[in-house]
């Protein structure tokens, strides 16, 4: 795996969707993936269940010189706890990019403008799990923050691997529509809704798309990419980031970056996929 980077000729990897959780929260999630052939109708064996120690280490083994802590709140009351949590975390980490989040309730404008004026440089929104509405009034404040400030928000807000009461593009495109500067990146590719996801990337040109998951063996039994995706991935070889989902992937890291090899769209674009974009997007330089 390590070669398909170095033949590039990158200096390694820039992973915008990893998550490092507090202890609590983190056995919390690996419980319910244990528990996901009852939520999912399969298996998901986690793949690195080491310390938090150990999976930094992990990625650093695996040439990822940049990734996020992608911590996420799912209801009322955690966002500002979970925010300080990551504040530390970055601050021990030096290549994980300080990440937050948020969820819609009252004093959501302010903790948003605290964690962005203190360094954040990530968010991460989950409207499937935290079941809320992206449309809330009370997240108002936040988008216009956000979309003032350029700072990226990773969001899942596709249908997979189950649907929720606001998932899917409507609701994120009406986000868009009141908020054209916001910089989203589409987790996942925003899967099942893949094509409906790329139409918002061709609308708005602060819309990314992370690769999450997308073309392994895995999620080609829940959600596979439409044949005839190659060429719109092709057309926004700009806006197309490294994503996995690490540490909670039922594979080894390395089935990602296979699965991106074998979508067959060039070398020039897992360049700017794996290492360029991500780069960009967050100022990145290791020279």
């Amino acid at each position: 795996m390590a070669e398909v980077w170095r033949e590039l000729g990158l200096p390694g990897l820039i992973d915008v969707h990893t998550h490092f959780l507090p202890p609590s929260v983190q056995a919390k999630v690996w419980a319910y993936f244990d528990d996901a052939g009852a939520n999912y109708g399969v298996d998901w064996p986690i793949h690195y269940r080491g310390t938090v120690a150990e999976r930094v280490a992990q990625l650093r083994a695996l040439g990822v010189r940049a990734f996020t802590s992608l911590v996420y709140a799912h209801k009322p009351g955690m966002a500002a706890w979970l925010n300080d949590w990551a504040a530390g975390f970055a601050a021990a980490t030096p290549d994980c990019l300080r990440s937050a989040t948020f969820f819609p309730e009252p004093g959501a404008g302010t903790y948003v403008r605290a964690a962005i004026e203190d360094g954040a440089r990530v968010f991460k929104a989950h409207v499937q799990v935290g079941g809320y509405d992206p449309l809330d009034p009370l997240l108002d404040p936040v988008w216009g923050q956000l979309a003032d400030a350029r700072v990226p928000v990773v969001i899942h807000c596709g249908s997979g691997p189950m649907p929720g009461r606001h998932t899917g593009p409507g609701p994120v495109g009406a986000v868009l529509a009141r908020h054209p500067g916001l910089r989203l990146v589409i987790a996942h590719l925003g899967l099942p809704e893949y094509h409906e996801h790329l139409d918002l990337a061709d609308r708005y040109p602060g819309v990314y798309l992370d690769t999450t998951m997308v073309g392994t063996d895995f999620t080609e039994k829940l959600a596979p990419l439409p044949a005839d995706i190659g060429p719109r991935l092709a057309g926004h070889a700009d806006r197309v980031l490294l994503g996995s989902d690490f540490p909670s992937i039922p594979y080894p890291y390395g089935h990602q970056l296979d699965a991106l090899v074998r979508l067959g769209l060039g070398d020039d674009w897992l360049r700017r996929v794996l290492w360029a974009n991500g780069a960009e997007l967050f100022g990145i330089s290791l020279a």
